[in-house]
């Protein structure tokens, strides 16, 4: 079985007498890995970027973390990469190399939507956006979820169709 089936498998199996013990787990490994890549990332062609790389196997254990909890770091922070490509991530094993980019405002941006204020809230952010750059993001994130209706059409209103009817006697029939 492949550590992203593994992962799978762990994630849809947790029961109420082991998820709060998985997620501090796993939030403890996100914490040691995020806060590496916080301490390395730099401005390639003005845009920031944090990187991971190296063998799969090294990382883990430089990281201290369980292989498949490793897994699902890399399963989550693929939507945060600098330019999307396609990881196979059923092909990753232990002896596998991972060569990843990181756009950090976008990784802000997930943490943000994650709602992981354990990690938004990493001392290292301090040194990578600044306290603007922050509060735009968040800016963008809370707008990116806002609904906005649109008119309600009214029972006696012309039916938007343009037929010339009411609309209770048009499209609002059936409605």
């Amino acid at each position: 079985m492949s550590l992203m089936q593994q992962w799978q498998d762990l994630t849809e199996n947790q029961t109420e007498a082991t998820i709060k013990s998985f997620w501090k787990e796993y939030c403890e490994a996100e914490m040691k890995i995020y806060s590496d890549i916080l301490s390395r990332t730099e401005s390639k062609d003005g845009e920031l970027k944090g990187s991971l790389s190296g063998n799969f196997g090294e990382l883990k254990d430089k990281f201290g973390v369980d292989p498949v909890i490793f897994m699902g770091f890399i399963d989550g922070v693929q939507s945060s990469l600098a330019e999307q490509k396609d990881i196979d991530l059923d092909s990753i094993d232990e002896s596998s190399d991972i060569d990843l980019d990181i756009d950090m405002k976008k990784l802000y941006f997930n943490m943000l939507k994650a709602d992981a204020q354990h990690l938004y809230s990493l001392e290292g952010w301090d040194d990578i956006l600044t306290e603007d750059e922050r509060k735009q993001i968040t800016k963008d994130f809370r707008r990116s979820g806002t609904v906005v209706k649109g008119k309600k059409i009214g029972r006696n209103d012309p039916c938007p169709c343009g037929s010339g009817k009411k609309y209770k006697h048009c499209c609002g029939r059936n409605a």
